[in-house]
């Protein structure tokens, strides 16, 4: 069964909400191993929605509409699902019922518009989906092999309607073709997607299991997705490829699924019995957070010293005047002293340092924004790098707080 969403408001389009209900039926329609192959977003014009679920129907066994069952002239959806798809409207007892006490316990009078929430599928061509939640149920139309779902938009409306009445419906339909869809992520950092991409190449081109590459700030993930007809089945496919994939990219995978780096961080950490300090300028504590986000954290992490103003760098950090007068405070040489001397004074195993211009103002020519240095430091050695990052200023603390964990990580691989 191939699936299709169709997302209705122009609000989407605009950008004022955020689309999580298309999120939670592609969720739903993967753990029923329905492939869904498209996902459409369009605006409160009925020309337009017609159109959609007439590309839609075209294509697909399945569309499920979210938005645009409400009272108003706008909300349009299920008409036009059920004129496309030739199935009759009619009035729905329970439901007119249901509305009208509504209206009495209320004291209100309504327009005819908020009635036509009450009109659902005659029994020959659908029927309708209980919303416990709010006033306008879905409808399930089944007309000619096909199938048209129309949900509300409120996700607390449209959640339990999904949970509770799509699913076990959408689950009986294909419980005698039913396939499990599995999917296994790598996390990547240290290598950037082109360098992922040209390690493993002929591994991206499989069909089942499939391979692709995500790129995410500051890391590059794989997906590994496989099709089965049973969980075990579905692993079994995903294990020798994800194998395949670990032999070329080693290292630099650090997690799998949901791990975070700095979980990956601390979970290391703990293995090798290490300590971290950190010392923060243009992330303003960016890594330390990260890192204390992580249960067992304290059993790792020592101190985390936020020093912006030079004097800061100085009187917590011992950073040498001399150093910060001659290069600056976004250098490799205060860069250095902070990695190293946070190490010291706080007996850590390392010490982690950053400094840099966040932007968007700040910069030169010298030292244009973006530029930040980073470094670990050990009991014998130091690590400095140096990354010119683009973007707006949270994008960046963010990547440096991401490149900070990286090193960190690989120098605690050494140990």
């Amino acid at each position: 069964m191939i699936a299709e969403t169709i997302s209705v408001g122009t609000e989407l389009l605009l950008g004022q909400i955020v689309d999580t209900d298309a999120v939670a039926i592609a969720k739903a329609l993967s753990s029923l191993g329905v492939a869904l192959y498209y996902r459409t977003t369009v605006g409160d014009n009925e020309g337009r929605i017609r159109e959609a679920v007439s590309l839609a129907l075209s294509r697909s066994d399945l569309v499920i509409t979210i938005g645009g069952l409400g009272p108003t002239m706008d909300d349009l959806t299920k008409e036009v699902v059920c004129d496309v798809m030739g199935a009759s409207l009619v009035e729905h007892g329970p439901s007119r019922e249901k509305l009208d006490n509504l209206l009495a316990a209320r004291g209100m009078t309504a327009s005819p518009n908020f009635f036509k929430q009450a009109l659902l599928p005659k029994d020959t061509d659908g029927r309708g989906v209980p919303n416990p939640n709010g006033t306008a149920p879905g409808v399930i139309v089944e007309k000619d092999g096909k199938i048209g779902i129309c949900l509300p938009g409120p996700p607390n409306e449209l959640i339990p309607m999904l949970e509770q009445s799509v699913v076990p419906y959408l689950g009986q339909l294909v419980s005698g073709e039913r396939k499990v869809i599995l999917s296994r992520v790598l996390r990547i950092t240290g290598i950037g997607e082109h360098q992922v991409e040209e390690l493993t190449r002929d591994l991206l081109l499989s069909e089942n299991p499939s391979v692709a590459p995500l790129a995410k700030p500051g890391e590059c993930h794989l997906r590994i997705t496989a099709s089965a007809t049973s969980e075990a089945d579905a692993e079994s496919l995903i294990a020798p490829r994800e194998a395949s994939l670990r032999a070329r990219l080693g290292d630099a995978i650090y997690g799998i699924d949901d791990e975070t780096l700095e979980f990956a961080v601390v979970t290391l950490l703990k293995s090798k019995r290490a300590t971290v300090a950190t010392a923060e300028s243009c992330t303003g504590g960016l890594v330390a957070h990260r890192i204390a986000t992580i249960s067992g954290a304290s059993d790792v992490f020592h101190t985390g010293i936020v020093a912006y103003a030079n004097e800061t760098k100085t009187e917590l950090l011992d950073v040498d005047p001399l150093i910060l007068n001659e290069f600056g405070a976004v250098s490799e040489q205060t860069c250095r002293q902070m990695a190293e001397n946070v190490r010291a004074r706080y007996g850590a195993t390392f010490g982690v340092a950053i400094t840099g211009i966040a932007g968007p103002t700040g910069g030169t020519a010298e030292k244009p924004v973006g530029l930040v240095y980073i470094g670990v430091a050990t009991a014998t050695e130091t690590h400095i790098e140096r990354h010119d990052y683009t973007g707006e200023r949270t994008m960046t603390m963010l990547r440096a707080s991401q490149s900070a964990l990286a090193l960190l990580r690989r120098e605690a691989l050494r140990l």
